[in-house]
Order: C-alpha cells, then structure tokens, then sequence
C-alpha cells in the first residue's frame, strides 16, 4: 500500500528517484498513464492489469466509455524501475501533466500520483479552503 507525499525532482532526461518505500512494490514493472486530475497515475503490474480488466468490463456502447478507454489504456505507458530506483516518464506524459522539474509523489493506497509542485500546491491548498464541505461529502457517503 503507498501512502505519503514525496517532493523530488526530474532529472533533464524525465527521470525521477522514487522513495526507497515505493520500490519493493514496484520491482516487477509499472505502468503510467494519465488522470483527470491532470496529474499522472503509477500503478503495479498487478493492480494495472486489475484496472484495464475492471474498464474494459464495462459496456463500450457509449463515446464516454469509449474515450475513458482511449485516455487511461491508451496514454499508459510500461516501465520499471532502475537499479538507482529512477522511472522514466515519456515526454508526452510530463506535457500532460505540466512535468518541469520540481514534482511531488502521493502515495495513494494502490496508486501513485505524480504531480508537478506547483499544481499539487494549488490543489491541496483549494481542497483546504473546503476541508469541511468535502467532510460533509465524504460521510454522506459513508466514508
């Protein structure tokens, strides 16, 4: 399980050194790919695959279905993690997500999020300016 917020930093290349704790978890292959959240999601071989066989099991009929296809299977990209403990992110993928250099790591649950400093820090700082209304949100939900 990841958990945690990690800042660090891409190298020239679109390499970053993931945290010592995310590499066990990592060792048999990743995948990367977008969020709508406009940040990019890491995920393990396992749960990747546990993820395209959850979204393809749903009916393809509509173009909303169809697009969220095309964006999370069709962005993915496979990697793994290097003897120094660095993953790669496609130029692509860093355009997407607004990648320059400064980026923080969120380790959430089964995933992780990569985020660039600036968007996380507007992110989170908006979420706090509505902790309690999203509270409220969350336990009428049952959470």
């Amino acid at each position: 399980m990841f958990f945690g917020e990690y800042y660090h930093s891409l190298d020239e290349k679109g390499r970053v050194i993931l945290p010592v704790k995310f590499r066990d978890a990592l060792a048999d292959g990743l995948f990367i790919t977008k969020s709508f959240d406009s940040c990019l999601l890491v995920y393990t071989r396992k749960d990747w695959f546990e993820r395209v066989d959850e979204i393809m099991s749903k009916k393809p009929a509509t173009a909303e279905v169809r697009n969220y296809q095309r964006f999370v299977i069709g962005s993915a990209v496979e990697d793994e993690v290097s003897r120094q403990g660095r993953i790669s992110i496609p130029q692509n993928l860093r355009d997407f997500a607004g990648l320059d250099r400064d980026i923080v790591i969120i380790g959430v649950a089964n995933k992780l999020e990569i985020w660039a400093k600036e968007r996380y820090e507007r992110f989170i700082a908006d979420a706090e300016k509505s902790a309690s209304e999203i509270g409220e949100e969350i336990a009428d939900i049952g959470v």
